[in-house]
Order: C-alpha cells, then structure tokens, then sequence
C-alpha cells in the first residue's frame, strides 16, 4: 500500500503529522474486508491512539471508517454500518 495516499489526500490535509503516522501504522494491519475484523481492528486502533495521546475528531473517524469500507462487499458494508451504529450507541451510555 503506498502511504502517500494520506499524506497527499485532501480530506486529510489538516490531520497532525502525528495522527497520519498512527494511520500509516492502522492502515498496514488493515487487511481485511470482514465487517467484524475491521470492528476488532477499530476497537484496538482506539485503545493504542488514547495509550500514544492520540484523539481523532467524529469527523476523522468517519473518514477513516469510509476508506476502510471500501474494501467491502455492499454486504460487509452493511455489516460494519450495523457493527459501528451499536459501538457508537455503547459509547453515550
């Protein structure tokens, strides 16, 4: 995978040099077009990014999450929409 990509992306033009490196790291783990594997993943990237003092705005993380999708099936799209749609629930209780 060539790494530019976020670097030389617009939408990500005012991320820190900091949070493009987590992502360049995150984004060489990501494998997989598997809805539940990529959840995993998240949770995971979430926890390393608040142990290394790294926050992403709502906005990032949409960003982020739409670029892993489109590795997916339509099908596993919807399945990751539904994984996310109840993170995000568990995460205002």
């Amino acid at each position: 995978m060539n790494y530019d990509f976020f670097k030389n992306n617009k939408n990500f033009a005012n991320i820190s040099p900091e949070k493009i490196d987590f992502l360049m790291r995150f984004a060489a783990q990501n494998k997989s077009g598997n809805a539940k594997e990529m959840s995993n993943m998240i949770l995971g990237a979430v926890n390393n990014a608040k142990q290394e003092g790294i926050q992403f705005t709502p906005n990032e993380t949409d960003l982020i999450i739409e670029i892993l999708k489109q590795n997916m099936s339509p099908e596993e799209q919807r399945k990751a929409d539904q994984i996310l749609t109840l993170m995000r629930g568990m995460k205002r209780t």
